[in-house]
């Protein structure tokens, strides 16, 4: 990584600090939130690329994990429902050839953001049921799945992840932020 990306990334590890000691959103029945925590981690990937975005969620996860009330529990689940909405774009870029800055198009974004929103869903469904949920609640899987049903855990995640790389695209393609962008130095 070069020195201007170390950089950015503190930075963004600082606002993704921030809004978590700050942390304005909406607290679900069931202990997940729908924060702006993980923007920093989308825009550190729209500006430098997986590397980065992998560095800011990785200190993000610690900071969660000392700050937050739900301690390493909410960290690993803040990463895990973010991941995908970092790596299918990653993926995305990779097979296609595609350039960071591709993603300023909608139509090369929402696909992207629709396919990490599935995997966000495969992949955060079953660890809320059998792994979150119990330790956060104390109830069973089948008391989980009976009180929290799949469709509110994976609508809440859907809005989450789509709140996440639209503020995120929005800040990075449509502010003066892209300036700072590992493309716009080539």
């Amino acid at each position: 990584m070069k020195s201007y990306e170390i950089t950015a990334c503190a930075a963004l590890v600082a606002m993704s600090a921030a809004l978590q000691l700050v942390h304005v959103g909406w607290l679900s029945p069931w202990g997940m939130w729908i924060d702006f925590v993980a923007i920093p981690w989308i825009i550190s990937y729209f500006l430098y690329g997986g590397k980065s975005a992998l560095v800011v969620s990785s200190v993000g996860v610690i900071i969660i994990t000392l700050f937050a009330p739900s301690t390493w529990l909410g960290a690993i689940m803040k990463w895990l429902a973010t991941m995908p909405m970092v790596l299918i774009p990653l993926m995305m870029q990779k097979t296609m050839k595609l350039k960071l800055e591709d993603f300023r198009k909608p139509l090369l974004l929402v696909p992207a953001v629709a396919v990490a929103i599935v995997l966000r869903g495969a992949i955060i469904i079953p660890v809320n049921y059998y792994f979150a949920i119990p330790i956060w609640t104390g109830w069973t899987t089948a008391k989980a799945m009976v009180f929290v049903p799949w469709w509110a855990i994976l609508g809440v995640n859907a809005i989450q992840g789509i709140l996440e790389v639209l503020v995120a695209w929005l800040l990075v393609f449509r502010s003066k932020l892209k300036r700072f962008a590992l493309w716009s130095y080539k």
